[in-house]
């Protein structure tokens, strides 16, 4: 809150200031638009399609994103924009103005420099340009002057734009052309060329991209329709030059005969091994003399049986062979019962057996025997037939493979085809529709807008006071001056005495300084002040065991008005019936000398082995000045002495000592007080220079008593 007074306070300082600039910079503005022309804004308005479902010349999504839309609207925007656009409509205008009879706009001191040829070779250059959609070559000294033409009359693309507005009508399918200037017909004729000048490039240009896509997709199409019909002819020369009608029928017939034949294999395998067993067994029930005598008996019967087993073998293998057809049954099955008679014809023929009891297991001999051949013959048919399909079927392998890289490169060739051919039918659809861009809304001349002469002037006045005010915070936000008491303390860590106010009256005597201060309101609170700071002196001076007499004042620099304080400071111990010696330790700059004319000075005491028996009240010790110091005019001892002597006589000896800034001078005076103090000036900041001194003086632990800030403006300790 403190702060805020401080800024305040600063503003209240400076309110001539923040009245006498925003009245000057008013009246400044007020000359300077009093003249300005009334402006008239004409506006044109240009229908997109892009969000208008009454435009839309096909079904087409409906769910653009925002952002979308936004970028076409805003291309759009800068489309319109362009330089190519601008200076079509600066081509119009110049020319109008150059043909017409009422030119929108006062010839130019530029324009009404050309003669009748410059001006008809003006027209020629600028209708040309126009025709062929170009801007003028700066480079070429003629269009470099004839651009300045359009410049002096205000034609050129940075004085139009500068004064031409284009924005989305809110979030509608419009956008809206605005153009101000101080002629309504101007106005309306910027805003009506710009949109047909638009139009027209961007119907044209839409128009060369559709064709030019057109036809890209066109050759493209046709390339696509050869290679896929040059794929489908290698796959069909394929197939029939390695006799292929259908492939995966084939495989599949194939595939089904292999797996039969393996089943009867498989079955055939199980047959002879059981026919084998049976004969086997039976074979160990005979002995070799049976067998003898039975198969001598049988011998003719047996060779006609094993004839007709090759035949039944030979019918049996070209019906396997002929893929089981039914035409060889019949044979098999006759010759089947004539196996059959001949084994009945053979147990006919049986006469005598001396082993009659086994009649039957030679029966059942022969025709496991026959089943075995005929099993054992159909396994090696089948085996060869396996061989030749698996043949076959091996063959089928590699076409497949072929085929199927054929078909499944005319595959990729159909989708390509396809794919191309949907985008060629959209975009010949799209080139047959005409462009949904279009004017809606055509520019009049309109009425002035109103006047913002006022407005402006107000806003002069506006900005004029808060600049002023920024500058002012400015200034305060980086001030670190110290300008009270708190603020000496918090910034230096030491305490403060008191503070003394900053008063207009000059001091020529000091015998007059406490008579010249008059009983007003800032001289009573200064009265106050050095009687508070009396009363901090005292306490520090007197309430010690050792009862200090002697205080040295000093200050950081000179001028401060360390010599007011210490003259003050000793009146107002004469007020009080104190007995006051004030020493003019200053040699450098001997003010108190100068101003009061002493009768003592300290050099003459120093030196003089006399005794002084000094009067009462207040006396004044000066100095004869000179570039010395105090141990330049005497020892150690001496200077210790007398000033024991002075403090025996005096109730308190007053030193005005040299700036710190000094060095030694000072420093020498402090050895031999009692105590110091020091006067520091108000409306002033701490550098590096100052803060050394001020360690300094904290290094003096207690001989260093505190500030006195002098110089303060009462009105700036506020808070």
């Amino acid at each position: 809150m403190g702060e805020v007074k401080k800024f305040l306070y600063l503003l209240f300082r400076y309110r001539y200031l923040l009245l006498i600039v925003p009245v000057v910079t008013v009246i400044i503005a007020f000359f300077l638009v009093r003249n300005l022309p009334d402006v008239y804004v004409s506006q044109a308005q240009i229908a997109t399609g892009i969000v208008d479902e009454t435009q839309q010349f096909m079904a087409t999504e409906s769910n653009q994103q925002e952002s979308s839309i936004n970028r076409e609207f805003s291309n759009l925007i800068e489309m319109m924009r362009m330089k190519k656009i601008i200076d079509q409509v600066s081509y119009q205008l110049i020319l109008h103005d150059l043909s017409a009879e009422k030119p929108f706009r006062s010839p130019s001191k530029l324009l009404k420099e050309l003669n009748e040829d410059a001006r008809t070779h003006a027209v020629e250059v600028y209708t040309k340009k126009y025709n062929l959609k170009e801007g003028l070559n700066l480079w070429d000294k003629d269009q470099n002057g004839l651009y300045q033409v359009i410049r002096s009359m205000g034609y050129d693309e940075e004085a139009i734009k500068s004064k031409l507005t284009i924005y989305r009508a809110d979030v509608s399918d419009f956008i809206n052309v605005e153009f101000s200037s101080e002629n309504p017909e101007l106005s309306a004729f910027v805003s009506n060329t710009l949109c047909k000048e638009f139009i027209t490039y961007y119907t044209s240009i839409v128009k060369e991209n559709q064709h030019k896509s057109v036809t890209f997709l066109g050759n493209l199409l046709q390339q696509k329709t050869d290679t896929l019909n040059q794929r489908v002819d290698q796959l069909r020369d394929y197939k029939i030059h390695n006799r292929i009608l259908n492939l995966d029928e084939q495989s599949r017939q194939m595939y089904a005969q292999v797996t039969e034949f393996e089943l009867r294999k498989q079955q055939t395998e199980k047959d002879i091994a059981a026919y084998k067993g049976a004969i086997e067994n039976i074979d160990a029930k005979f002995n070799p003399r049976d067998r003898r005598y039975f198969e001598s008996t049988l011998t003719r019967i047996n060779q006609d049986i094993l004839e007709t087993k090759r035949e039944l073998q030979a019918q049996s293998d070209n019906y396997i062979k002929n893929d089981f057809d039914e035409k060889y049954k019949p044979s098999i099955d006759s010759l089947k019962d004539v196996l059959n008679s001949q084994i009945s014809v053979l147990s006919d023929k049986y006469i005598y057996n001396p082993m009659n009891t086994k009649q039957d297991l030679i029966q059942q001999k022969l025709n496991l025997q026959i089943q075995y051949d005929l099993a054992l013959y159909s396994l090696s048919t089948i085996n060869k037939e396996l061989n030749r399909l698996n043949q076959r079927f091996d063959q089928l392998v590699p076409h497949e493979a072929v085929i199927q890289s054929f078909e499944r490169r005319i595959d990729i060739a159909s989708k390509e085809y396809l794919d191309i051919l949907d985008q060629y039918n959209k975009s010949s659809m799209q080139s047959g529709f005409s462009i949904k861009l279009r004017q809606v809304q055509q520019a009049m001349p309109g009425m002035a807008q109103a006047s913002k002469k006022m407005l402006l002037i107000i806003l002069s006045g506006v900005i004029s006071l808060v600049f002023c005010v920024v500058v002012l915070f400015i200034i305060f936000f980086f001030d670190d001056s110290i300008i009270n008491a708190k603020d000496l303390a918090e910034k230096t860590n030491i305490p403060v005495l008191g503070s003394i106010n900053l008063i207009n009256a000059e001091v020529l005597s000091l015998s007059d300084i406490w008579r010249t201060l008059q009983d007003t309101e800032a001289l009573q609170a200064v009265r106050n002040e050095l009687r508070s700071i009396r009363f901090e002196v005292n306490r520090e001076l007197f309430n010690t065991s050792t009862h200090s007499k002697t205080l040295a004042i000093t200050s950081i620099r000179e001028g401060e008005g360390k010599t007011f304080f210490a003259a003050s400071l000793a009146y107002t111990h004469i007020v009080v019936n104190k007995k006051v010696l004030l020493i003019d330790g200053n040699f450098d700059r001997p003010v108190i000398t100068q101003t009061s004319d002493p009768q003592y000075f300290i050099e003459d005491y120093l030196m003089d082995n006399r005794f002084y028996n000094f009067p009462a009240g207040i006396t004044i010790m000066g100095n004869r000045g000179g570039d010395k110091s105090l141990f330049e005019i005497g020892h150690e001892d001496l200077i210790r002495t007398k000033l024991d002597q002075l403090k025996s006589q005096f109730h308190l000896v007053l030193i005005e000592i040299p700036p710190l800034e000094a060095l030694n001078k000072a420093k020498e005076w402090i050895m031999y007080s009692d105590k110091v103090t020091a006067v520091f000036q108000a409306n002033q900041s701490l550098n590096e220079a100052k803060k050394q001194h001020i360690n300094y003086l904290k290094s003096l632990s207690d001989k260093f008593i505190g500030w006195v800030i002098n110089k303060v403006i009462p009105d700036r300790t506020m808070g």
